[in-house]
C-alpha cells in the first residue's frame, strides 16, 4: 500500500526531477504532469518517484513531468506549505507553455492538494490544453479541519493548526500559508468568500469568470477519487466536490445538491450530464492504494 505518512521521511533527500527522454511519447501517448500533495515533494522515490516510474513502466515511452516548485527538493516541500498557490499555478503554467513536449496537449494527475492546484491550471491556462484531469484525494471544496498534517516536522503542523485556528482569512495568513488558501469555514461563509485568495476564486464564489467554465469544460474527463477511510481530509466529501451545508459543520451535501452545481458556476452540471465527470473510490486512508488499483482505475485515462 502507498502510505504518504511513512513515505515523507525521505521527501527531502533527493535533488532533481528525473524526466523521460526529450523525445518522450514515442508510443503516441500524451505527456503526463504530476503534482504532489502537502508535505511531499516531486521526487521522493517512495511516493511521487514511484508513481512516475510505475506509469513509465506501464506506458513505455510516455513523457512524465513531476512538478518541482523551487530549485531544490527541500524548497519544493517547503513551498507546498508557504508559497502563494496563485503564484505556484502561474509558475506551472509558464513551465508547461515553454516545454515543447506539451504543445499537443497533456494529461494531469494531482495528489491531495495537487488535485485542486491542477484544476486551477486547467481553468486558468488553456494553452497547452489539458485533456484529462485526475484528482486523487483533492479537496475541491476545501477543508475545515486538519486532523493529521503530513510532514516530517511536527512543529510545522502545529504552526499551521495555530494559524488556521486564529485567523485563516487575515491577509498575512492567506498570502503566506498554502492551506489557508483552501480553508473553507462553513460557519463564516461570507468571510471565506470575501478573503479566500485561491479557492473562492477558482470555485467562482465571488463572480463568474466565463473563461474558467469554458476551459474546465474543455476537458475530456475529470476524474475524482475519494478515499473511503480518509482520516486526513475533513470533510472527505470535498474530494467529490461535496461539503458541509452552510452554517454548520456536521451535515454534508453532495456536489449535485450544492449551489455550485445548481447554479452551474463551473459548468460541472453540464460536464456531469455529458459523462465527463468520473467518480471513483478507494477503500483506504488518504492516498493509500496499491498498484493493481492504480493500474485498473486510473491508467485507462492516461493511455
Amino acid at each position: 500500500m502507498m502510505d504518504t505518512r511513512a513515505l515523507l521521511v525521505a521527501a527531502a533527500l533527493l535533488g532533481v526531477v528525473v524526466r523521460a527522454s526529450p523525445t518522450g511519447g514515442s508510443n503516441g501517448s500524451l505527456p503526463l504532469v504530476l503534482w504532489h500533495g502537502m508535505g511531499d515533494s516531486c521526487c521522493n522515490p517512495l511516493s511521487m518517484g514511484a508513481i512516475k516510474k510505475m506509469v513509465e513502466e506501464e506506458i513505455p515511452g510516455i513523457y512524465v513531468l513531476s512538478l518541482k516548485i523551487g530549485k531544490t527538493v527541500i524548497e519544493d516541500t517547503e513551498n507546498g506549505f508557504f508559497m502563494d498557490v496563485n503564484q505556484q499555478v502561474s509558475v506551472v503554467c509558464e513551465q508547461l507553455t515553454q516545454d515543447p513536449q506539451f504543445r499537443g496537449g497533456y494529461n494531469a494527475m494531482g495528489f491531495s492538494q495537487g488535485g485542486q492546484f491542477l484544476r486551477a491550471v486547467a481553468q486558468r491556462c488553456p494553452s497547452p490544453p489539458m485533456k484529462n484531469l485526475i484528482s486523487v484525494g483533492g479537496q475541491h471544496q476545501g477543508v475545515f479541519g486538519l486532523p493529521r498534517c503530513p510532514g516530517e516536522n511536527s512543529a510545522i503542523c502545529d504552526f499551521i493548526r495555530k494559524k488556521l485556528t486564529s485567523g485563516a482569512y487575515t491577509d498575512l495568513v492567506q498570502k503566506h500559508l498554502v492551506q489557508a488558501q483552501y480553508w473553507h469555514d462553513p460557519l463564516n461563509e461570507e468571510l471565506y468568500r470575501t478573503h479566500s485568495l485561491f479557492l473562492a476564486d477558482i470555485n467562482q464564489e465571488r463572480a463568474v469568470n466565463e473563461s474558467y467554465k469554458k476551459n474546465l469544460q474543455a476537458l475530456n474527463k475529470f476524474v475524482l477519487v475519494k478515499f473511503l477511510q480518509d482520516t486526513v481530509v475533513d470533510p472527505v466529501d470535498s474530494e467529490w466536490f461535496g461539503f458541509f451545508k452552510a452554517g454548520q459543520a456536521v451535515e454534508t451535501e453532495t456536489l449535485q445538491e450544492s449551489d455550485l452545481y445548481r447554479e452551474d458556476r463551473l459548468g460541472l452540471a453540464v460536464m456531469d450530464k455529458a459523462g465527463k465527470l468520473v467518480f471513483l473510490t478507494s477503500d483506504g486512508d488518504h492516498l493509500q492504494f496499491n498498484r493493481a488499483w492504480f493500474t485498473a482505475k486510473l491508467l485507462p485515462y492516461l493511455r
